[in-house]
């Protein structure tokens, strides 16, 4: 994938959710999100979280839902370096 634009991530009124860059999706449930981009994860919580539409080829996603948080983790950053830092 390449890393002309910067990567971008949006949330319309908290019920739609827009990314762009995004390498994998790694985790999902109705209630959590974790995508993979170059610089890391992004965990997302909410609830009735839906993936709509994803495209590895060109890194778009998209998702619905009720969305109460995006936290970003960086790349290399393990459970045991978040606890012993």
């Amino acid at each position: 994938m390449e890393q002309n634009e910067g990567h971008i991530l949006s949330i319309e009124n908290r019920k739609r959710l827009t990314a762009t860059q995004i390498e994998a999706v790694e985790a999902f449930s109705p209630t959590q999100l974790i995508l993979a981009y170059a610089g890391g994860r992004i965990i997302i919580t909410g609830n009735d979280m839906k993936i709509t539409s994803f495209s590895k080829t060109n890194g778009g996603f998209t998702a619905t839902g009720l969305f109460t948080s995006a936290k970003y983790a960086q790349k290399g950053m393990g459970l045991r370096q978040r606890l012993f830092k």
